[in-house]
């Protein structure tokens, strides 16, 4: 029998296949981005389906949901009706509309299926080694982590939403709200969910698989978010060099005077 978590792999595979087939139709691979939340969603429903049902893995599929339709929603309302999102249409200049369709597959929705199946880790651990029939202390811990992070994430995407839709902004920096206190409490918010579900992991006693939110985490920071983020928002923004000195880079805190 294929054990389960490969059972994630397939999943998620015909999952990114179909909507890689969509995208060549619509040309657009923009479509991928918005079903980020949505794959963990419904991955993670699949793990908790396979599995007997206990509070710990009942909280998990409510948590996991709220955010993943959470995510997938606010990115279809921000780049619905927008166009190729930039990323994707360098790529297409770069390799050639003969070329990239194909090429799309593997730069983009192989290599994005293949980095969720990982980290669902994380959420598989939980599934699967989840006995207990209460919640216990660490649980708790794990939920005032992950609304913590929620609301960071939310808000810190509402706030940003707010301020770029008044033109006046244009190339200002926005440092009120959240964004006081952190210059990316949205990153900072997705990783701390995450570490709420690694919390949850954790007490599970699956130890091992919370490397799932050790390797978000390190991408959020390192490879696809505040890094990148960064590198662009120096260019584009003069004021941002300013804002880097007074604001953390990450974790929310006081800024300096």
């Amino acid at each position: 029998m294929i054990p389960l978590y490969v059972q994630g792999l397939l999943l998620i595979l015909g999952m990114m296949s179909t909507l890689w087939i969509i995208s060549v139709i619509l040309k657009n691979v923009s479509i991928v981005d918005l079903f980020w939340g949505l794959g963990f969603v419904a991955v993670n429903s699949f793990y908790f389906f396979s599995t007997n049902i206990t509070p710990a893995k009942t909280l998990l599929l409510v948590l996991v949901t709220l955010w993943g339709l959470r995510l997938s929603v606010y990115l279809a309302w921000r780049n619905i009706g927008k166009g190729e999102d930039f990323r994707y249409r360098e790529f297409r200049k770069k390799y050639g509309e003969k070329n990239y369709w194909w090429i799309s597959f593997f730069q983009t929705f192989l290599l994005q299926g293949i980095l969720m199946w990982i980290i669902s880790m994380t959420l598989y651990g939980i599934n699967t080694y989840s006995t207990s029939a209460e919640l216990n202390f660490i649980d708790f811990v794990a939920v005032i982590v992950w609304l913590i992070g929620f609301v960071f994430e939310a808000g810190g995407d509402m706030q940003l939403a707010r301020f770029k839709k008044d033109a006046s902004n244009k190339g200002k920096v926005l440092n009120t709200g959240f964004w006081h206190y952190t210059r990316h409490p949205n990153y900072f918010g997705d990783s701390a969910v995450w570490w709420g579900y690694g919390l949850l992991c954790l007490s599970a006693g699956s130890y091992g698989f919370v490397a799932g939110s050790v390797i978000m985490t390190l991408l959020i920071i390192k490879v696809s978010g505040v890094a990148l983020l960064e590198k662009s928002l120096k260019v584009q923004k003069p004021e941002y060099a300013d804002y880097i000195q007074r604001t953390s880079s990450f974790i929310p805190w006081f800024p300096k005077k």
